[in-house]
């Protein structure tokens, strides 16, 4: 047996043997739901709107498709966490900097391949612990000692191969483009564990990481991510909650949002967690299930009954550069404008793109 073979032999033993370990997903909380009404939900759309293109902030560079944005800030800079996929070998996770959220600047990788184990080939990382209050300083929060992502790995070469899990790195400065440390408990979730819900049964996809008051949920920690499953692949956000940020437990016994429509193939994916107000606002995207890929949002009161806005979308395509899909969101306020990065792919490949609040484009009168 090659050492390649015995390595992946090795790690499918041991995350087994992980899963046979593993309690069952918990129950929902016992708690009265509290509706979220359709004037709330029409005064976060107002909030949240972006209707001006600015256009491409970031590209790649030749055979290169860029994707995934995730901004935050350190000290008076701003920092984007994306991924690139060159030549069609798989996902790796980059920095670029800035200083006024319009012009970015590449730093360098900072989760690059393997080349072997469970994530040889797949590394898509998130900024965990970015303060989701909104216009509050969007900053990233360390948690003992150390800076955290959480990322999606898999060892399959191509586009998102499945199967992909989650795991964990982290750093002792995320605004310097050096290689994240990377748990040796990895993968902390995969569609392999005893306690996978149906819906997350093949892959699991991006995923976001706040903290909140325990008192919410009982847990410090939670995880939302979107999943997918057999036979079609459709695509649902669910969520987890941890003690530590290391061993996570799944809540509840499905996802806690699921779109369908006319076509059996429909994505709900790629969750950004907010607060707004008294509400949790959870920005992610929609494909297929209405026509496209686009952003839109829903709201909760206790981060685990959600209402879906079913008005217009956040953004959507339209522009050149955005024919084909505009999804994947990032969303903050800052001095009064909010910023919506997302990847759009049209006529100039695949590339992070920005809408906004207010039209950026030329000087204010």
């Amino acid at each position: 047996m090659t050492s390649g073979l015995a390595a992946a032999a090795g790690w499918l033993l041991a995350l087994a043997a992980q899963g046979a370990e593993r309690p069952g997903a918990l129950p929902f909380p016992d708690t009265p739901a509290r509706a979220v009404s359709d004037t709330d939900m029409a005064r976060i759309y107002e909030e949240v709107k972006t209707p001006w293109k600015y256009g491409v902030v970031l590209r790649g560079a030749e055979n290169e498709l860029v994707d995934g944005p995730k901004v935050f800030r350190r000290g008076s800079r701003w920092y984007m966490i994306y991924v690139s996929f060159i030549d069609r070998t798989g996902y790796e996770t980059h920095l670029a900097r800035s200083d006024d959220l319009l012009h970015w600047e590449k730093l360098g990788r900072i989760l690059p391949f393997r080349g072997e184990g469970w994530d040889a080939w797949q590394d898509n990382g998130a900024p965990a612990l970015v303060d989701h209050r909104w216009e509050g300083p969007q900053e990233i929060e360390s948690y003992d000692g150390k800076y955290w992502m959480s990322y999606v790995g898999g060892e399959k070469k191509g586009y998102e191969t499945d199967p992909l899990s989650i795991g964990l790195a982290s750093t002792d400065d995320p605004s310097v483009a050096a290689e994240w440390r990377r748990f040796p408990g990895n993968p902390v979730l995969s569609g392999a564990q005893r306690d996978a819900r149906p819906f997350e049964s093949t892959t699991l996809y991006t995923s976001t990481i706040i903290r909140v008051d325990p008192a919410l949920l009982g847990w410090p920690f939670v995880i939302f991510y979107n999943g997918k499953s057999p036979p079609d692949g459709r695509e649902a956000i669910g969520m987890a909650v941890s003690r530590d940020l290391r061993e996570w437990r799944r809540l509840g016994d499905g996802p806690v949002i699921d779109n369908h429509g006319e076509s059996r193939w429909a994505i709900s994916g790629n969750p950004q967690i907010v607060r707004i107000g008294g509400l949790w606002v959870m920005f992610y995207f929609g494909a297929f299930w209405k026509p496209g890929a686009f952003d839109t949002f829903a709201c909760s009161r206790d981060l685990v009954r959600w209402t879906k806005w079913d008005g217009p979308h956040l953004v959507e395509p339209g522009a050149p550069f955005d024919e084909k899909f505009a999804h994947k969101p990032w969303v903050l306020k800052h001095d009064g404008v909010v910023y919506h990065f997302y990847c759009a792919v049209g006529r100039q490949g695949r590339v992070i793109a920005l809408a906004t609040s207010k039209d950026l484009r030329r000087p204010a009168p």
